[in-house]
């Protein structure tokens, strides 16, 4: 088994079952304390959601993750490797969707591959295929000031995709389209984690979202944020998408994590 050096001074063995591994996360703004001795386990291939209420540090904490943001002291491992900045096995899709605005869909979707110095023919070979995968054939050509919310944010996550990284990271990817887009996104993205072989990260506010989309939820508790529970809504993915939201399990669940937070909501 091979291994990797931690920065506490022991040797850190690869974990074939966990893609992502943070350890004792605290970060610091100042005298805010905004994470506390966080640590969490993301399963390899499966989709966790962060859930608690604003400001609970669920961003800051997938910043971490992403090598975007230095925390103040802890560890993050990705696949067996300790991280200290942005690398190419995490890709992240912002909630703004942070499309160049002057590049067509083609280019937007292949650009990571663009800087990575790839043929063009290849890239775009590579672009044409998640462009198919989340619905935009047809809108290769076209420019981001062209297309719907939910058209920009399927350009974003195809992007995403096309770089081939193992980890995923979301921050609240579909909080800026409408409910019936939405939902649409959310049968996308279980198909997403099904076929592609990936772990997803995933930021959201909504207690129904994260149960629907989740093989594991992490909840987050108020600034110094920790982990306060750890939810496996696994069973419900085995049966028709359509119907999750009608099962008593769904709704169970949703009820016990609504009763987890609703006090520090109050």
């Amino acid at each position: 088994m091979s291994q990797t050096k931690s920065a506490f001074g022991q040797a850190a063995s690869l974990d074939t079952e966990h893609a992502v591994i943070t350890r004792n996360i605290c970060k610091n703004y100042g005298a805010v304390e905004a994470l506390k001795d966080l640590s969490l386990e993301f399963p390899r291939g499966q989709l966790t959601s962060l859930l608690g209420p604003s400001g609970c540090g669920k961003t800051t904490l997938l910043k971490i993750i992403a090598g975007l943001l230095e925390p103040t002291s802890g560890e993050v491992e990705v696949n067996g490797r300790l991280i200290n900045g942005p690398g190419p096995n995490r890709a992240f899709v912002f909630q703004d969707f942070a499309l160049l605005p002057w590049a067509s869909v083609m280019r937007n979707v292949a650009f990571g591959l663009e800087l990575r110095g790839m043929p063009k023919s290849e890239r775009e070979a590579i672009a044409e295929n998640y462009i198919s995968a989340v619905g935009l054939s047809g809108f290769e050509n076209s420019y981001p000031h062209e297309l719907s919310g939910g058209m920009r944010q399927r350009v974003g996550l195809a992007r995403a995709l096309s770089v081939d990284a193992k980890v995923l990271l979301m921050d609240e990817p579909f909080s800026a389209v409408d409910e019936q887009t939405r939902r649409k996104f959310q049968e996308d993205l279980l198909g997403l984690v099904q076929n592609e072989n990936k772990t997803f990260i995933f930021v959201t506010h909504s207690i129904e979202e994260a149960v629907y989309v989740s093989d594991q939820i992490a909840i987050l508790l108020p600034r110094p944020s920790r982990v306060s529970e750890i939810i496996r809504p696994r069973a419900l993915h085995g049966k028709d998408v359509s119907n999750i939201r009608r099962d008593p399990e769904y709704l169970d669940i949703v009820d016990q994590i609504w009763a987890s937070l609703r006090s520090y909501v109050e």
